[in-house]
């Protein structure tokens, strides 16, 4: 663990994904300083398949680890920022809707402040994502840019002039459910040939699950590109889709970059190299935009989580 700084406030982030629930603590030198690093994090199973009730104790449970280790520390958090996957209404403080979680409607900013008793600021995972990389990351510099991630979804953000931008009904940027020419497996949202359902890391388990009858993970098709030619269809085809998505992305939003996170980004040139040629390849007004990994890796909805805490208190 590391050092709080001394006499500064300290905040808690949490990333409530559909893998695993994150939580950490941060102090401003993390925050305001581009270091990004929490003072103290911990990670534990989301217990998706136990349902939502599940998933708010396990979120519980670990936020209130990490306020225990920071009260250990002689330092009480000012505030604690969530950021949750799925639909998401910020100002509302609900957790509308997660297919993967299975929630719909939950107060969870209520509940948080309820049980620990400390002020809360719940934001959207892939949101509070794209502010940790505008802030501390990829994006600094760019004032308009994507964030995609491609993990066990794929999901995505726009930030205008700085700001991740939330849209009418907080729904802006669900990139992962644009549907894509020739696929037409049903998604969990509802529809039919979703993005997520070709280029998530589980739509490409499936896959190559589908065409070989082996059960393998995303890491593991990657990792068989040079000698399997059944891994290296199924990739063909999860970067095409990404491909047409971003090329779509940038008609509408003409971003200055596009940032690329979540689990697959770690696949790095594998990944990269053949989704910057296959958008090159679709866009036809304008250069295609420069696609960057992810700074902060897994950690920047964390990160975020930490920023919207830390805008509570007007930082």
């Amino acid at each position: 663990m590391g050092a709080l700084s001394p006499g500064g406030p300290c905040f808690v982030g949490v990333d409530v994904g559909g893998t695993t629930i994150k939580a950490a603590l941060f102090d401003d030198t993390a925050l305001f300083d581009g270091a990004a690093r929490p003072v103290v994090e911990v990670r534990e199973p989301t217990p998706a398949d136990a349902g939502p009730d599940a998933v708010v104790a396990a979120l519980l449970a670990v936020t209130r680890q990490v306020v225990e280790l920071a009260q250990a520390r002689l330092a009480r958090p000012a505030a604690i920022g969530v950021a949750a996957l799925g639909l998401v209404d910020e100002a509302a403080g609900l957790a509308v809707r997660s297919a993967r979680i299975g929630w719909r409607d939950v107060p969870l900013r209520a509940i948080v402040e309820r049980e620990l008793a400390i002020p809360v600021a719940l934001g959207h995972d892939l949101r509070a994502a794209a502010l940790a990389e505008a802030r501390l990351g990829a994006g600094r510099g760019s004032a308009s840019f994507a964030f995609l991630a491609v993990g066990t979804g794929v999901g995505g953000a726009v930030v205008l002039d700085g700001v991740p931008l939330t849209g009418a009904h907080a729904r802006a940027a669900e990139i992962g459910h644009l549907r894509v020419a020739g696929a037409d497996l049903a998604c969990p949202c509802g529809s039919v040939g979703c993005l997520e359902t070709v280029a998530s890391a589980r739509g490409i388990a499936l896959a190559y699950r589908a065409r070989t009858g082996r059960t393998v993970t995303a890491a593991d098709v990657a990792g068989r590109l040079a000698d399997d030619a059944d891994a290296a269809a199924v990739w063909a085809r999860a970067v095409d889709a990404l491909a047409e998505a971003l090329a779509i992305c940038q008609l509408v939003v003409d971003p200055a970059a596009v940032v690329i996170g979540g689990g697959l980004s770690l696949a790095g040139d594998l990944l990269l190299r053949p989704l910057r040629g296959a958008l090159a390849d679709r866009v036809t007004l304008g250069p295609a935009p420069p696609l960057v990994r992810s700074a902060l890796g897994d950690r920047s909805a964390l990160v975020g989580a930490g920023l919207l805490a830390a805008r509570l208190l007007g930082g």
